[in-house]
């Protein structure tokens, strides 16, 4: 590291302090939300890249199992409905399978969209708290609601369902966070995993699922919670930007087996979408995907949270005039300043993570620093020559915050 001497005692300190607290990996900025809501933690699962995880094992015969030679179908009918804190909540009168259900009340509002057919998926998103609300086989007779089944998740939270319990989808896993949405493919990228279907799955499941939906035994059907990608060899440059953002997020954050239904069947929300976008996304074929082994990210068997865990150490920051840092690479970050600088971009913040930078002035010193909008409560980098300023940050959804008064000059 070269000027790792220049670390003062303070920073090991602060070091020793943050190995105490458990970090994810993740994006802060630009995560997708809906209504002002993230969806789910930053190191949520459904957010985790998984372009270079390993193929699965038995990606061929899932593919297999699956259909060769079917074209992707996006199935554009679930609609979202968004309530506001005061929404009055109300009784379910009867549920399904009330023993593997959160029995509510829910914040229905007096004229809701439900999708068509007969799955009849009822979702909530309620503002202020951030829960979604979901219901499967929704009805209103009689002035009462009824349900097949129901579910609630709180989006601030990594907390998976009870083992072994549905939800209001085959896996147990939530549906509104998996669904496409026609404004984020405008907005230019797709930042999470969608949900998909296959014809027939295996009685099993992996994390994050908790639910199966079958009889049959046999391995070489898919399990629930199974994740595809886009093969990375996959040749997008004849599609269209919109198709491109779609099948690059497909590429990067990839498809969740969630449900039985038509092979690589993927549910969006009925917005605006051109009819030329959705037919040209049925030249993609399904043995243009592959099933991944994901088991490397999970840390616990009741949580969300995708790892790998960052490294507890520090690392010292090559200088450059604008600095990029990449907060699941370490718990504190050196940066010896040569000269003006910037941190213009932080990637990889968890919500709660501590992390600490060291901003040091090399023999010369008076070179100016500045932090980037999105960090808050930064004290102003000292210019004395061969010194360090050192400053604490947690992580939160809005970006990062100081958590003490600076330590200037040391």
């Amino acid at each position: 590291m070269g000027n790792n001497t220049i670390r003062s005692a303070g920073a090991a300190r602060l070091l020793a302090a943050v190995a105490l607290f458990t970090l994810g990996a993740g994006a802060v900025w630009g995560q997708a939300t809906i209504a002002g809501c993230q969806v789910f933690p930053a190191n949520n699962v459904w957010n985790k890249r998984i372009d270079t995880l390993p193929v699965h094992t038995r990606s061929q015969d899932y593919i297999r199992a699956a259909g060769l030679g079917k074209k992707l179908v996006i199935d554009a009918t679930l609609p979202i409905n968004v309530v506001g804190p005061d929404q009055p909540m109300v009784p379910i009168a009867k549920i399904g399978e009330s023993d593997e259900s959160d029995p509510g009340p829910y914040p229905i509002p007096e004229n809701p969209f439900i999708e068509p057919g007969g799955d009849a998926h009822l979702l909530i998103l309620q503002t202020g708290s951030c829960r979604i609300y979901e219901m499967y086989g929704a009805k209103r007779e009689a002035g009462q609601w009824t349900a097949g089944s129901t579910a609630i998740f709180d989006l601030t939270s990594n907390r998976l369902r009870p083992d072994s319990w549905t939800s209001t989808d085959a896996a147990g896993m939530p549906v509104l966070p998996g669904l496409l949405r026609y404004a984020e493919v405008q907005s230019g990228e797709i930042r999470h995993a969608v949900r998909m279907t296959v014809p027939k799955s295996q009685r099993a499941y992996v994390w994050p699922a908790r639910h199966w939906a079958s009889k049959n035994e046999s391995p070489a059907l898919p399990p629930m919670g199974i994740r595809f990608r886009l093969k990375r060899d996959v040749d997008l440059s004849g599609f269209s930007r919109e198709a491109q953002v779609i099948l690059l997020g497909m590429k990067r954050y990839g498809l969740f087996l969630t449900d039985n239904g038509l092979p690589f069947n993927v549910i969006a929300t009925p917005d605006q979408w051109p009819p030329a976008l959705l037919l040209e996304l049925n030249q993609i074929k399904s043995d243009s995907f592959e099933a991944v082994d994901e088991s490397e990210l999970q840390i616990g068997a009741n949580s969300g949270q995708a790892g790998p865990l960052p490294p507890s150490g520090a690392l010292q920051v090559e200088y450059a005039s604008n600095l990029s840092v990449d907060l699941s690479q370490a718990a504190v970050f050196v940066i010896v300043l040569t000269g003006d600088a910037k941190l213009a971009s932080i990637q990889g913040a968890t919500p709660g993570q501590q992390v600490v930078f060291q901003i040091c002035q090399n023999a010369a010193g008076n070179h100016k620093f500045a932090w980037p909008a999105g960090v808050l409560g930064a004290m102003t980098v000292g210019a004395a020559a061969g010194k360090c300023s050192t400053q604490s940050f947690v992580a939160t959804a809005g970006g990062l915050y100081a958590t003490a008064p600076g330590a200037l000059n040391q």
